[in-house]
């Protein structure tokens, strides 16, 4: 029952918000820990990719097969990622790793100085992070690589 309850607010969000670029977050929807959970819930359909920008760094979630209510799923809870973060809260990063992420803290504390924009790919969706605060940069730096080295996607 849970997972459908997930799924319908899933499917009700992108429905609302379906354009393939969105320049901004908008208004602020809560992230529970029950929509990672949705999304994450099977490993081997999705692939994470993390990657490090000159002035921030995306965050890339893929199915690797092309089924629509997952990758709907995926588009959802990425838009519902991207403005909790930029609420400053990163309780869902947190309840993944089920300890401290680092660089948290300052992204948090600077959420005014960082931009996050979700863009849709054809088997999923990425949330580019940007900031022209030097303090800001260096902590989504760590953030990306602790995620690299935790999801082991580190490029060769």
């Amino acid at each position: 029952m849970r997972k459908i309850v997930s799924l319908a607010a899933a499917l009700m969000v992108v429905s609302a918000c379906d354009s393939p670029k969105r320049a901004s977050v908008g208004a602020p929807e809560p992230v529970t820990a029950q929509d990672a959970e949705s999304v994450s819930n099977d490993p081997m359909a999705l692939e994470h990719q993390f990657v490090a920008t000159a002035d921030g760094g995306d965050i890339i979630l893929e199915r690797q097969i092309h089924e629509d209510l997952g990758i709907n799923q995926i588009r959802a809870h990425l838009l519902l990622l991207a403005r909790s973060f930029k609420r400053g809260d990163f309780s869902i990063p947190g309840f993944i790793h089920d300890k401290p992420v680092p660089g948290t803290a300052v992204m948090s504390d600077r959420a005014d100085k960082i931009d996050y924009a979700v863009e849709d790919l054809p088997h999923g969706g990425v949330v580019h992070i940007q900031t022209k605060d030097p303090q800001a940069l260096e902590a989504i730096h760590s953030f990306i690589a602790f995620e690299i080295a935790e999801h082991k996607t580190a490029q060769d």
